[in-house]
């Protein structure tokens, strides 16, 4: 959704153009998480310790805009040095109000800017607050949610009883009245050089750098239940002494000289240092005189006492195109490497058995489960219905697949002898998260399945697979969905290791992963000639896919990919219910796609395709290599290799992600950015 960054450099002398072009960088890299405006706040002209003022500038459009509107102001002078500075920006998605400059972040207390905020999250219970808030005499200039927060924080400190009150105690009593999901970072002219980022249910991370060694690689938690009864009577000389104690993080350098980034995804921060620091929800992050502190307001129990630095596993090149024109090409092309990173070291080809690393402490119980719940959204959702057939045999338990907005909506019964995973490729979509804390209120064994490693979802579960795809920049989902594929097959013939009525078809199986990159290239290889069926396509309004078995999941993740990036109207279809409805649909200006493979339904798939035919549908079929019989009744096909009936929906979904990047491109759009859409869902 939202895009955060900010940039903090503590006696680290930056040009004012330096920092400007720090904080596009950081916009830019989040780019693909979807936005619609974008602003950024900084120190004002001829700003200090005593006389500080922010200056907010805010665009609708894409970052390049607000970029170029930058470099208008004239009172900025963009080659003043500036030895300490703190900067915030933003990529808005609307949720409240439409997009535009009034509307975009960061959002300001008063036409002074003493206080600015930007915000990634939805908070549910503002029309109170901002009724409270404009009967104290408080005006509202735009119609987001966000606004109340920089309001409430002014209100907080022109009623505060004492003279001095520090930044992080206005933050600590606001979020105190928040409900909601939010990612905050404030920056204050009261606090010139002052940070202060929170959390609670949007993902959040810090990193540091330094050219010298840091005092700590963990940062204790301190609990401020006290603070306000002590707050009155802090001082600056109190204040300084708690600075240097042994709960912050700090350059043990002379100078003490340090930058931090703060940011919503990795992605952002990585070209500037691999040490970040994941806040947990109701951490209260500050730094003051270059000194980190993470404050809490209450210890619960099983509460971690310290953040550790962590070192992100993640490569400038990952997150660049390459020779490649969109992300999400690159990405469908990654596929081959992909699903061998997500195999290596659990696959061994030689023995023939599975180990994964993070549920071998928790087999046993899952084996003595009484059912698999599987549960995720959109792309991760499709990775479990196609998966859930192969599950059911090799566990031999049944398997439920839920949509996670609707499993949270009919407060569906859990048990604890149930086994519930939770699949998202950003580890922190909102819906997903929410039904993992139902079911862990309910005493289920929870199992995360991502691709991000420090994410909520890794966090919160008991244990987990991940899928190690690499980063996922653009927003239709494609490596990450074959990663995890990969990662539930995995999953089943290590729970049937011990089954020997199933070794024969373990070994099958086993076989044909150690095939797949190889198969999966040669499906590549058709890219030119999907590219000439897109061309005879792109002009139409409506697309359907049908199939059945294993390969109906990849009816409708093809389907999604065609709706979510060329906007034209697609439909997965069951081919068994084709006589139930859709039918009625077919003619020969209806442009149909119909996945046919030699597998258990190979027949009754080739009853529906004679029902197309009948009704002068012209189907495109993807099917087996050297299939006579779907050649002679197609009107053009895409072959691919033949590989065992559980894996044949990697292979078969692939034809259709090329095609909806094919159909992206002749028809204009923005493959990497499609309209409405973000790449990290964290609201509900």
């Amino acid at each position: 959704m939202c895009g955060i960054f900010a940039y903090l450099n503590y006696r680290v002398p930056r040009t004012r153009k330096e920092i400007f072009e720090t904080l596009v960088k950081g916009l830019q890299r989040l780019e693909y998480r979807g936005y619609d405006s974008a602003g950024v706040a900084v120190d004002g002209p001829n700003s200090n310790e005593k006389n500080s003022s922010i200056c907010l500038v805010k665009k609708r459009g894409k970052v390049k805009a607000l970029d170029e509107e930058l470099y208008k102001q004239d009172s900025m002078d963009l080659e003043a040095e500036l030895d300490t500075h703190f900067g915030i920006a933003h990529t808005r998605w609307a949720t409240h109000g439409v997009p535009s400059a009034v509307n975009s972040h960061p959002h300001r207390s008063d036409k002074n800017n003493e206080f600015v905020v930007i915000h990634n999250g939805i908070i549910t219970n503002y029309k109170e607050l901002k009724k409270y808030l404009q009967t104290k005499g408080y005006e509202f200039e735009s119609e987001t949610d966000t606004e109340v927060i920089p309001k409430l924080i002014k209100y907080v400190f022109d009623n505060w009883k004492s003279e001095y009150v520090s930044f992080s105690s206005l933050v600590e009593r606001v979020i105190q009245q928040l409900e909601g999901a939010f990612a905050l970072v404030f920056k204050s002219i009261h606090y010139p050089g002052e940070a202060i980022a929170t959390r609670r249910g949007s993902p959040l991370l810090i990193g540091v750098r330094s050219k010298f060694d840091l005092s700590t690689e963990e940062i204790p938690i301190t609990y401020n239940n006290s603070n306000f009864k002590h707050e009155n009577n802090e001082n600056d000389a109190n204040r300084k002494q708690r600075l240097n104690s042994l709960t912050c993080l700090y350059s043990v350098g002379d100078l003490k000289a340090v930058e931090y980034y703060f940011a919503s995804d990795a992605s952002a921060i990585i070209e500037h240092t691999n040490k970040v620091i994941y806040l947990e929800d109701d951490d209260i992050a500050a730094v003051a005189e270059g000194k980190l502190s993470i404050h809490r307001m209450n210890r619960l129990a099983g509460d971690d006492p310290s953040r550790a630095i962590q070192t992100l596993q993640m490569e400038m090149q990952q997150i660049m195109k390459g020779n490649f024109k969109a992300f999400m090409q690159k990405e469908i092309f990654e596929q081959p490497e992909s699903v061998v990173n997500t195999m290596r070291g659990r696959v061994c080809f030689e023995n023939n058995t599975v180990i994964l690393g993070g549920l071998k402490d928790h087999l046993k119980e899952i084996k003595r489960c009484r059912r698999l719940i599987v549960i995720g959204c959109g792309t991760s959702f499709h990775a479990a219905v196609a998966t859930r057939q192969i599950l059911e045999e090799l566990t031999e338990l049944p398997v439920m697949v839920e949509l996670a907005s609707d499993f949270l909506d009919r407060n569906t019964p859990v048990f604890r002898d149930d086994v519930c995973f939770f699949i998202s490729q950003s580890g922190e979509t909102a819906d997903t998260l929410m039904a993992l804390r139902y079911c862990k209120d309910r005493g289920a064994l929870t199992v995360g399945v991502t691709n991000t490693v420090g994410s909520s979802i890794c966090r919160e579960t008991s244990c987990g697979i991940h899928i190690n795809a690499g980063p996922e920049i653009g927003v239709a989902s494609t490596k990450a969905y074959t990663s995890q594929f990969v990662a539930f097959v995995m999953f089943g013939l290590m729970m049937s290791e011990d089954r020997i009525s199933l070794q024969k078809r373990r070994l099958e199986i086993i076989s044909s992963l150690q095939a797949l990159p190889g198969q999966i290239k040669a499906v590549l290889a058709l890219d030119s000639k999907i590219k000439e069926l897109a061309d005879e396509l792109y002009k139409q309004r409506s697309l359907l896919v049908m199939g059945r078995g294993f390969n109906y999941a990849t009816c409708l993740e093809g389907a999604l990919k065609i709706k979510e990036i060329t906007y034209m109207h697609s439909e997965g279809i069951l081919a068994g219910e084709l006589k139930h409805g859709p039918l009625a649909l077919i003619d020969k200006h209806m442009p149909v796609i119909m996945i046919i493979v030699r597998d258990a339904c190979y027949t009754k798939c080739q009853n529906a395709l004679q029902q197309v035919i009948a009704r002068q549908g012209c189907p495109i079929i993807i099917c087996s290599e050297d299939d006579p019989e779907c050649m002679k009744n197609a009107y053009k096909t895409i072959e691919i290799p033949h590989t065992v009936d559980c894996l044949q929906g990697i292979l078969s979904v692939i034809p259709l992600q090329l095609m909806s990047f094919h159909l992206a491109v002749l028809r204009g759009y923005d493959v990497d950015c499609p309209r409405n859409l973000a790449k990290s869902v964290t609201v509900e």
